[in-house]
């Protein structure tokens, strides 16, 4: 019996001494390192991630229905406006425009023929008139002889309209044919050939095998599309500089500026939150090989670099309570020796300091770190010294 009364008390000191030292033990005085609220250039922004795109690019689909003939480039190739980049078979085509010439030129033909009649008509219908007004021509011929003249000018009429009608078919005929030939928008390069020679063409917007021809885009016009969260876009505007990363280069920062921002926002796949789509404008002569589809993020400088009262980042702590839906942030303060819990109000911030609104003033000290000591202080703690956080 004694022997377990000892066990039981040798068990309590090694389990209650260390516990009773760490919570019964307040006046522990916990090292910390300490910095100065003063004056820090601070230069907001907003981080987001995309896509490189060209501005100036055009992907040419098939508007007539035929075998690629003849294929004047190569992928990658320089190209100019108007020049000529691909033909389609053009047999059936022509023979079409030749039909719809020769049922032009037919109708012509019945045209002139029907003035001929007109003019007929109108002569007998003149000696007939004169015979009536003589009394020498009873009323039913006359009637007849001025119906005839009408008839033929309606059928006049009606010859001039199916002329119209037939050159209609023939310009729908001509404007077929000249689609077989296609030929480049824009001067730029062929970044995707889509089709070889004798692989048939076929028009209509489908995502099937010879409905795309090929992507014609502007080398210069290379420009960043990131997205940006719903949260953060009232602070974006156009003009504003940006610091962008292609994946492929992470090493070679690339410079631009917001050229446009959607006006209406989308839903990015996999993700909840609603975004909108910014273009950042890369300026010329990056150095870099850059290619349409590469991913990138972009660090969007919402202002420009101003000298503000801060902190750093890491010495603000969050207290949120869900019930009042409140959230408020605050920092430790060295007062003799002692950590004061100092509520404080943030504004603008970098990936180093946040601006202090309200709460603190220029001079006073802050405990920075570390940090596994900083998320464990309380209130009236006692600290000393060990190292500034600015060495």
């Amino acid at each position: 019996m004694k022997k377990a009364i000892i066990f039981i008390v040798v068990i309590g000191l090694v389990v209650g001494v260390p516990l009773s030292k760490k919570f019964l033990k307040s006046d522990e005085i916990k090292e910390v390192q300490i910095e100065a609220v003063d004056l820090h250039k601070i230069k907001a922004s907003i981080l987001a991630s995309g896509q490189l795109k060209h501005e100036d690019e055009v992907k040419l689909s098939a508007e007539v229905i035929g075998k690629v003939s003849k294929l004047y480039v190569e992928e990658g190739q320089e190209v100019s406006k108007g020049q000529l980049v691909l033909a389609i078979d053009d047999q059936t085509y022509a023979a079409a425009v030749e039909q719809q010439q020769a049922a032009v030129d037919q109708q012509r033909i019945a045209i002139e023929r029907q003035k001929m009649v007109v003019e007929n008509a109108r002569r007998q219908l003149k000696r007939k008139t004169k015979l009536f007004e003589q009394n020498l021509l009873d009323n039913d011929a006359f009637d007849s002889a001025t119906h005839q003249f009408q008839v033929a000018e309606v059928d006049l009429k009606a010859g001039y309209e199916q002329l119209k009608q037939a050159e209609a078919r023939l310009e729908q005929s001509k404007d077929q044919l000249s689609k077989t030939k296609v030929v480049s928008p824009i001067d730029g390069r062929i970044t995707s050939l889509d089709i070889k020679e004798g692989e048939t063409a076929i028009s209509g917007t489908t995502n099937i095998v010879g409905s795309s021809l090929m992507t014609i885009a502007d080398p210069q016009s290379m420009l960043a599309e990131i997205n940006v969260d719903e949260a953060d876009i009232a602070d974006i505007e156009v003009g504003q500089k940006a610091e962008i990363i292609a994946i492929a280069f992470a090493e070679t920062p690339l410079v631009g500026s917001v050229v446009s921002i959607a006006s209406s926002a989308k839903q990015a796949l996999g993700r909840q939150n609603l975004s909108f789509a910014v273009k950042l404008k890369l300026e010329a002569e990056q150095n870099v090989s850059l290619r349409p589809g590469m991913s990138c993020r972009a660090e969007v400088f919402t202002q420009g670099e101003q000298e503000l009262l801060a902190i750093p980042v890491k010495a603000i702590q969050t207290e949120e309570d869900n019930d009042q839906d409140l959230v408020e942030n605050y920092v430790f303060v060295l007062k003799d020796g002692l950590a004061a819990k100092t509520k404080v109000e943030t504004g603008i911030s970098d990936d180093s300091f946040q601006q202090v609104l309200n709460g603190l003033e220029q001079g006073v000290s802050i405990i920075t770190g570390p940090d596994k000591i900083v998320r464990h202080l309380r209130d009236g703690d006692r600290v000393s010294i060990v190292e500034s956080s600015k060495d």
